[in-house]
């Protein structure tokens, strides 16, 4: 027989290699794995754990899909897009059972969405039954996933295994099913995590998510990763370290929340939660529970947050919201000077019941808003126009009585017991003017009240009614010790003529106030509708005064009254391109090139580029947050500090409803304003700064939100 000569033997041998190789790569399956399926993005093949069936009643195999650079592939619950890939086993030899297992994800974020998946390689680790166990199993998968870069496109594939019976000894696949299958969170015990409550904090558009979580070992990235019912999203949470950082709290929005059909919103649903710290993974089906925006973990109690309230309630009275009443104020203090100590009592007392009712029906009002999902939050009437046109008309009234046009007679059950009074400072006078005190004195925020009424508009009714109790007895405070001590205001002097020329200077102090929500009424549906408002309230004025003149009050300036009064509250509707074009952030010239809009979702890239980020969200009818520009921001070196190329200033304007701002107000357990925030390098998760502001407080807060920024920099400088 000839034989090849040996060179020709050598390649005839490498030839056949060649092919086994090819066909044991592109034909069928053979040492635990089956064809690879190629196409311009993916590769994908079946592998197994072992070379053959053996006795075992569990088999590992592996659904292996490589990536092309850029391009992903879904975990089991894919985030904003996407679907993750499923496995159809028709078709299949002695298969029982196939079960399908997620390594953690990774999560992605591409201009403002979350997905979560995988890049680059991933294995799905799959748990296989066969039906009888020792026999061979021919495992077919029909496989339909997609994969995603700039574009997606969805792909299907067939893959054929074929395990014979025999020997299961471990196959070379055996290592790299195992490395994925370690990445499939069990209950975070193996890894020293463990997850331990998770709540629910506001309702509908405001709603999200708190979950509570702790290490044995300090964590250092962590993540976590929510699914429910399939109308809800949930975004990228917010983390916060406590106790030396093996404690983490991560707050998370939640989207759709306003559709679930439960009365209770998410409280008593099941969702799964997978927690992820670097390499660190656990996983846990929790019930959710109503939570609270007091401290974290809902650990302060009711009681505290009770003391909290009537502390607030009572710094309320120092902030510049009080400004518009302090003429009602002044004079219910003065006009008992020489009186007697029964009636300083008496009517200290019903203006402070009528302060603790209007944060009753402002409690209830907020009840009922929040039982129909809508957006909820501390000073929000006044972004309703109509609110703004009927406290302008109250304050018309109470300056035109305190010139002197009119006298009222309150009705006999508001009265003076009977007594005949010739102002509105009878008893049932003093409880509206408490009322009417409070209403204006809620466009702002205070110390303590910030946390006291974040605690109750995330819990049930009850709460609600409890803490505005609580802020009302603490706003009434100095009303009760005047009633305690009467003789703070019985040793004034006696009223005379004197009183009659403050109560018309006082009359011009709540006009004033009464051009002010002018102001933040044109500010809200266009100049025109304010100043129509405006020249109604003149003609009130006008109207009253000729009554009074012509001793025909009730047929003159009654009827006056009646019909300015309606086309003022007609005015919004009636009055042509009554909604405002864009609004200006800040009108204030210093300010003009500083302020940048409010975008939430570009937050996290600036921070990423190393800039910082300076938030302020404000509104029109917002006192404080006047006063927090006027003595803080305003100032040249802050107005440099903030104009700094490094740092961002976003503005954000919350004088008409806006339900975005509320969300984010909300995440912070925030609901009123004024409102700052600072991010950076060294705060990536946002840091909320005090209601009032001082230079001090601005300052420290960049610094410390910059310091990573400034120690990089160094050393990238160091390293050139």
């Amino acid at each position: 027989m000839k034989m090849f000569p040996h060179p020709l033997r050598f390649a005839a041998t490498a030839l056949v290699l060649a092919l086994l190789a090819a066909f044991s790569t592109h034909g069928q399956a053979g040492a635990a794995t089956s064809q690879s399926v190629e196409n311009d993005h993916t590769s994908l093949s079946l592998i197994a754990a072992s070379e053959g069936v053996g006795d075992a009643k569990t088999l590992m195999l592996g659904l292996h899909v490589k990536l092309k650079p850029g391009w992903k592939i879904y975990w089991r619950s894919p985030g904003d897009a996407g679907y993750p890939p499923s496995i159809d086993w028709t078709g299949s030899v002695n298969l029982g059972n196939a079960v399908m297992q997620w390594p953690a994800p990774h999560r992605f974020s591409v201009l403002g969405l979350e997905s979560l998946g995988y890049k680059d390689e991933v294995v799905y680790p799959i748990k296989l039954v066969p039906t009888k166990p020792g026999s061979a199993i021919r495992a077919v998968a029909n496989v339909d996933y997609l994969t995603c870069n700039d574009i997606c496109v969805p792909y299907q594939a067939k893959l054929t295994l074929d395990l014979p019976a025999g020997q299961a000894s471990p196959s070379q696949h055996a290592h790299l099913i195992n490395r994925y299958a370690v990445q499939v969170p069990g209950d975070g015990a193996a890894h020293g995590l463990s997850l331990d409550t998770l709540e629910v904090l506001g309702r509908g558009k405001t709603a999200r998510l708190r979950l509570t979580a702790s290490s044995k070992t300090p964590f250092v990235e962590p993540d976590a990763f929510f699914e429910g019912p399939d109308i809800l999203a949930f975004d990228k949470p917010r983390v916060e370290m406590k106790n030396d950082t093996r404690k983490v709290i991560l707050t998370a929005k939640i989207y759709g929340a306003e559709d679930l059909e439960s009365a209770d919103g998410l409280k008593g649903l099941n969702i799964t939660v997978t927690l992820s710290d670097g390499d660190r993974f656990g996983e846990r089906t929790l019930e959710v529970i109503q939570g609270t925006t007091a401290g974290n973990g809902g650990d302060i109690s009711l009681a505290v947050i009770l003391a909290l309230a009537v502390l607030g309630g009572l710094i309320l009275n120092l902030m510049p919201c009080v400004l518009p009443v302090l003429s009602i104020k002044l004079l219910s203090i003065v006009g008992h000077g020489g009186g007697d100590k029964r009636d300083v009592q008496a009517s200290f007392i019903a203006s402070a019941a009528g302060i603790i009712f209007a944060f009753l029906m402002l409690a209830t009002a907020l009840v009922a808003l929040k039982s129909g999902g809508l957006t909820i939050g501390w000073g929000i009437q006044f972004q309703q126009p109509w609110f703004l046109i009927a406290m302008t008309l109250i304050i018309t009234l109470f300056a035109c009585n305190l010139w002197g046009l009119y006298e009222f007679r309150l009705p006999y059950w508001m009265s003076d017991l009977g007594a005949r009074t010739g102002h509105i400072h009878g008893l049932g006078g003093h409880f509206l003017t408490g009322c009417f005190a409070t209403l204006l004195a809620t466009p702002c925020s205070a110390p303590f009240l910030g946390t006291a009424v974040g605690f109750a508009l995330a819990r049930d009714a009850a709460d609600i009614f409890a803490v505005f109790t609580a802020l009302g007895l603490g706003l009434a405070l100095p009303y009760l010790l005047v009633a305690l001590f009467p003789g703070l205001a019985t040793r004034l002097p006696r009223p005379g003529r004197w009183m009659i020329t403050l109560r018309k200077i006082m009359g011009f102090a709540l006009a004033a106030t009464g051009v002010w929500l002018l102001s933040v009424l044109s500010g809200a549906i266009g100049l025109s509708v304010g100043m129509s408002v405006g020249a109604l309230m003149l003609g009130v004025i006008a109207a009253l005064y000729l009554g009074h003149r012509v001793d025909r009050l009730w047929q003159v300036g009654g009827t006056g009254l009646a019909v300015l009064a309606l086309l003022a509250f007609a005015a919004p509707s009636l009055l042509p391109n009554a909604e405002p074009g864009a609004r200006m952030l800040d009108k204030d010239p210093r300010f003009l090139e500083l302020w940048q809009p409010f975008d939430e979702a570009a937050i996290p890239g600036l921070v990423a580029s190393g800039k910082t980020v300076f938030i302020d969200v404000t509104a029109d009818w917002c006192l404080t947050c006047q006063v927090n520009k006027a003595f803080v921001l305003a100032k040249d070196d802050m107005l440099e500090r903030l104009g700094n190329d490094n740092v961002v200033a976003m503005q954000a304007d919350w004088t008409l409803p806006d339900d975005t701002i509320a969300a984010y107000l909300a995440s912070f357990g925030r609901y009123g304003i004024p409102f700052n925030a600072v991010y950076g390098p060294g705060l990536p998760n946002g840091f909320a700064l005090p209601e009032l502001l001082s230079h001090d407080t601005v300052v420290n807060a960049l610094d410390q939100a910059t310091a990573t920024a400034a120690t990089a920099a160094t050393a990238a400088t160091a390293a050139n």
